[in-house]
Order: C-alpha cells, then structure tokens, then sequence
C-alpha cells in the first residue's frame, strides 16, 4: 500500500491530506480543526473531495491546488 502525503492550499488557508488506493477504491484524509475528516471513492479527486467537504467554500480552489500527476499505481 502506498500512501501520498499532500498539502493543498487556498487564499485563506491550507490543508494536509493523504491519499490512498486499496482493493479498487481510493481513500482520502483530511486534517481539519475538528479532527481529521475521511473521504472514499472510485477516483481520487472523489475520495479527496468527499474529505475536504469541512471547507466548504474553499473545496474547489483547494482541488486547483493537487500536483497535475496525481495518479500512481
């Protein structure tokens, strides 16, 4: 299993999240000020967008952030 740590950031703050692929599915954390938020899907950009729901209004500007190779296997 592979984990990939990532810092991904906005004009109003950044975050750390890692991600993960295991038995077909991909598997995103996110730290927030509550604790760390979780994320599952299919595709990456699912898994990290389910975790960065906490960010509500940043979520989309924090996704403009990933490097542009973010697959691996």
């Amino acid at each position: 299993m592979m984990l990939r740590t990532l810092q991904l950031s906005c004009a109003t703050c950044w975050v750390d999240v890692r991600l993960t692929h295991i038995e077909g599915r991909w598997l995103a954390s996110a730290d927030t000020p509550d604790g760390p938020s979780l994320g599952l899907g299919w595709q990456p950009l699912e898994a990290l967008g389910a975790a960065l729901q906490p960010f509500d209004g940043a979520v989309d500007e924090l996704l403009e952030s990933l490097p542009d190779i973010l697959y691996w296997r």
